[in-house]
């Protein structure tokens, strides 16, 4: 069959992700740690405007950039972050379509894309498969942006800088003095900055910073399913100012003929979702994260994160690799992923604290009497 399939196919490789369930599925009520979901469902309010939308007969194709009356509500946040003007947004399936979109209308082969490493996994395999070269700048030990290192890394073939604040898998979070300076360096260089923000309501210490405000050639991801429960449901939109309208305008025509639209029962769903406190949720994976870290910090060399639902952890010095830490952890009934699935090093793993705080407790139990030996 391998003939059959095209040559971009060879270029993604899940292989990590994939030994990591193939070898928890014979797990019995695993630790699991490894899910990058929310353990919380949708709001009830919520859930019901989505079944009256249903039962109303909103359940054909909206415009493709989004229904009119959700896209209403939504450019006043985009102004109040950015401060732009006459903001211009689309709906996406999810942030992982608005990153889809925003790739194929900017990449010809060649281009290069600027990722701190580690990165959210999707980003690699997206510009690999569009023919662009992602360079990889590294931000160990504690994942801050590396400004100079970004500096450095521009060439005449860089034509986008990629950020994730809060991070994917470190949940880092960008200082505004750092996102500011990384905005010159695009300013100066004229690169579009991609920013995405899928994580925003997760922020522990103090307000999220839209990277919009401080650079007019952003192209801002932001979504629903993190914050709201609605994996699934597959809502996100994407947001520029009047300067990258042409760029939008790509990505709409782009959506037309893949996507189509976001799930219109569930666009109808959004104004009741953006009006819903979910403070009682944030501050419960503040705890959790609290819990984890205040748990670990003896065992694991790793750093605390500011938001996200995410750790990255040092692997104990007497593993190989992250890796072999991983297999032993699944063995013992712990599910984590290794860091290779989000860096170009194996030295690190992720951890997921979206589960239960005795789950949590276990799986620390487990985690540091591994590191011990």
């Amino acid at each position: 069959m391998e003939h059959y399939l095209a040559d971009r196919t060879q270029l993604v490789d899940a292989s990590g992700i994939r030994k990591v369930f193939a070898l928890g599925a014979t797990l019995k009520d695993p630790v699991n740690l490894s899910i990058g979901q929310p353990d919380f469902d949708v709001p009830q309010p919520v859930k019901e405007a989505a079944a009256q939308a249903i039962r109303n007969g909103q359940n054909r194709y909206s415009q493709t950039m989004g229904e009119a009356s959700v896209l209403e509500q939504l450019r006043p946040r985009v102004e109040a972050d950015t401060g732009w003007d006459r903001p211009q947004v689309m709906l996406t399936s999810g942030v992982s379509g608005g990153l889809l979109l925003a790739f194929m209308a900017m990449i010809n082969p060649g281009d290069e894309v600027i990722v701190p490493d580690p990165y959210f996994v999707m980003y690699k395999h997206l510009v690999r498969m569009l023919g662009g070269t992602c360079v990889f700048v590294d931000s160990y030990p504690d994942f801050k942006l590396p400004v100079e290192k970004i500096a450095a890394a521009v060439t005449d073939k860089t034509k986008i800088i990629v950020l994730n604040s809060p991070s994917n898998p470190t949940g880092e979070i960008y200082s505004e003095q750092e996102i500011k300076a990384v905005a010159e360096i695009a300013r100066q260089h004229d690169l579009i900055l991609l920013s995405d923000e899928i994580y925003e309501m997760f922020c522990y210490e103090g307000e999220h910073l839209c990277v919009g405000r401080y650079y007019d050639k952003t192209m801002v991801l932001k979504g629903f399913g993190k914050s709201f429960g609605m994996t699934g449901w597959r809502l996100g939109y994407a947001a520029c100012s009047e300067r990258l309208k042409p760029l939008m305008e790509a990505m709409l025509m782009i959506q037309q003929y893949t996507f189509v639209c976001a799930p219109t029962p569930f666009q109808h769903a959004l104004p009741t979702a953006m009006n819903h406190d979910m403070s009682d949720y944030v501050q419960v994976y503040r705890e959790k994260r609290d819990l984890l870290y205040d748990g670990l910090k003896d065992a694991f060399t790793l750093h605390k994160p500011g938001g996200a639902f995410y750790m990255f952890a040092r692997t104990p010095q007497r593993y190989a690799c992250a890796t072999d830490f991983v297999k032993e952890a699944i063995s013992n009934n712990v599910l984590i992923i290794p860091g290779n699935v989000f860096s170009e090093r194996d030295s690190h793993f992720r951890l997921c604290y979206t589960t239960s705080e005795a789950k949590i407790r276990q799986g620390v139990e487990i985690l540091c009497r591994l590191a011990i030996g």
